[in-house]
């Protein structure tokens, strides 16, 4: 029985005698072509949805002279407009997860997995950590705490209506409690009760709009620019909402761009609330977040 969306004779319905080798050639050209970055490994993901395979097997498909599945030169041609290959597939890749995204909500990137990571090894340390996440989005760094370390209670935090729908598709399997709100006025009621939070909040500055039309024309503004000239406005409420959540002791992580390193380490500094302050590197070796431990009131006291 031939591969879904193939034709009797191992043809595709869009374009007579072509087979997936060919038609994945042709899409990866026209890809590259629209200035796509990774123009192959698109083609290939795009067929991989359509057929209901994974990545590889499309490979194997290709090989073996397989059709092409029906619709895939017009996914191939939404992908050239520059639509997010997540939209486009529903679905985004983040860790060990597969996440619902689409329009109206922030498609996770590769370096915010470094961000999470630094949350969950600070809570694999604790018997039974309380987490909060601000500005969820997605709920990728939510879920993928709340699926890594056992007995961890994560509280997730979204003020858009739309990112939280999304949010509350891909949190539910994993017990997560998300919550509409601010993250600057976010839990007032549960102040000092925090193990540990982190945010990815907006962070762009206003003039510097982002060179790729996948996150300058369809991610959501407010997933994106973080007020004022310098984009701080909302990276400095997460930190003082992470402060006044957090016990003393506890731990704070949140992601920002590399130009922003230095500004956020001295806002942490400035402030008061915290010690050991410190800026991580990502995997490409930019500095991509800076984390704090909530100082004890005493010692700003002796201070």
């Amino acid at each position: 029985m031939p591969p879904a969306g193939t034709g009797p004779h191992g043809t595709g319905p869009q374009g007579e005698g072509r087979d997936l080798g060919q038609a994945l050639r042709e899409a990866a050209a026209r890809l590259a072509e629209a200035g796509v970055p990774t123009p192959r490994v698109d083609a290939e993901l795009l067929a991989a949805h359509l057929l209901g395979v994974g990545r590889g097997r499309v490979a194997a498909l290709a090989l073996a002279g397989a059709g092409v599945p029906e619709g895939f030169d017009d996914l191939v041609g939404e992908r050239c407009l520059r639509i997010p290959l997540q939209h486009l597939t529903g679905v985004a890749h983040f860790r060990h997860l597969e996440l619902a995204v689409g329009p109206g909500v922030f498609v996770p990137r590769p370096e915010t997995e470094a961000v999470a990571q630094l949350a969950i090894d600070r809570a694999a340390l604790l018997p039974a950590p309380v987490v909060a996440d601000l500005g969820t989005g997605s709920g990728a760094i939510a879920a993928a705490i709340a699926s890594e370390v056992p007995g961890a209670r994560v509280v997730a935090v979204e003020l858009s209506d739309l990112a939280h729908a999304w949010a509350e598709r891909n949190l539910a399997p994993h017990g997560v409690e998300l919550v509409l709100g601010d993250l600057a006025t976010a839990l007032p009621e549960r102040d000092g009760t925090f193990d540990i939070v982190v945010s990815n909040p907006p962070y762009i500055p206003a003039a510097a709009v982002p060179n790729e039309p996948e996150a300058r024309d369809h991610d959501p503004r407010m997933a994106l620019y973080g007020g004022g000239e310098d984009g701080m406005r909302l990276p400095a409420a997460a930190a003082a909402t992470a402060a006044r959540l957090l016990k003393p002791g506890g731990f704070f992580v949140m992601e920002h761009a590399e130009v922003q390193a230095p500004a956020v380490a001295a806002l942490l500094r400035a402030s008061g609330a915290w010690d050991e302050v410190q800026t991580h590197r990502d995997l490409t070796g930019r500095d991509r977040c800076t984390s704090g431990i909530r100082r004890h009131p005493q010692t700003r006291m002796e201070e």
